[in-house]
């Protein structure tokens, strides 16, 4: 429970990942966590905040809704937290909303469910977007991705997935959403699900591009899911092209 005075806020923001070495801390480097723990700080009379997010997104992603809860001393209305931490944040962070919550909600464990989109770009380079869009720059068969992402669908291990060692975590998730859409020589990836281990995403658009490649069938992503191993047929996409895009909370 929250002291006496103590008040907790939950807050929702986006961000461009492109200076930044990842959302989580790191001692040294520039990161998403500690430009909002410094913001708030400030607004909180100097006394120090902890801020926990849904989760950490890596060194280039980006958001456009990330989700942040932490607890302040001071009262402050909803409205002028928001404009007093965009006041104090840099220009690549954005709170969109700030609420308060009620002292029992947490911000990672009342995660219902994630939205990411991917980016990539199949036509010519640009670097106006290099940032933004992964620029692949070459023509894949849409069609072959397609009729694999769906074997993504559902609750499986994904520990073949996942670029860390993995042996003792419980990867099995369950995927609601995964789409592939192109316009314009941009291809969409999108996955909703009720959450994602670290890299899985980017793993997952990463083996996608080996079937649009034709380097691999559609139906080797179900015997890739089914090896629950990652090994040398696994690729990591770049990070620059994810984000991301939504987060959903359980009803309390």
């Amino acid at each position: 429970m929250l002291g006496d005075g103590n008040v907790r806020y939950l807050i929702k923001f986006s961000y461009d990942g492109t200076n930044y070495n990842g959302y989580q801390r790191q001692k040294g480097l520039n990161t998403i966590q500690e430009c909002l723990e410094d913001a708030l700080t400030s607004i909180n009379n100097k006394k120090k905040v902890i801020v926990h997010a849904t989760g950490r997104t890596d060194k280039l992603v980006h958001a456009l809704a990330q989700y942040a809860h932490f607890d302040l001393d001071v009262k402050i209305t909803e409205n002028k937290l928001k404009r007093a931490m965009n006041s104090n944040l840099p220009l690549d962070i954005h709170v969109i909303e700030a609420r308060e919550v009620p002292d029992n909600f947490h911000a990672r464990y009342n995660v219902k469910s994630k939205e990411y989109k991917y980016l990539l770009n199949m036509g010519e380079y640009d670097p106006i977007n290099r940032n933004y869009i992964y620029q692949y720059n070459h023509i894949l068969n849409i069609d072959k991705m397609k009729e694999a992402i769906n074997y993504f669908k559902g609750t499986h291990d994904f520990r073949s997935f996942v670029t860390e060692n993995k042996v003792k975590e419980n990867c099995v998730r369950t995927i609601t959403k995964a789409t592939i859409k192109e316009k314009n020589n941009i291809v969409t990836f999108t996955f909703k699900g009720n959450g994602f281990l670290r890299y899985q995403v980017r793993n997952m658009v990463g083996i996608l591009i080996k079937v649009g490649e034709e380097k691999i069938k559609p139906s080797d992503v179900l015997r890739i899911l089914n090896k629950k191993n990652r090994d040398k047929e696994g690729v990591t996409a770049k990070a620059e092209g994810l984000y991301l895009v939504d987060v959903k909370f359980k009803k309390s």
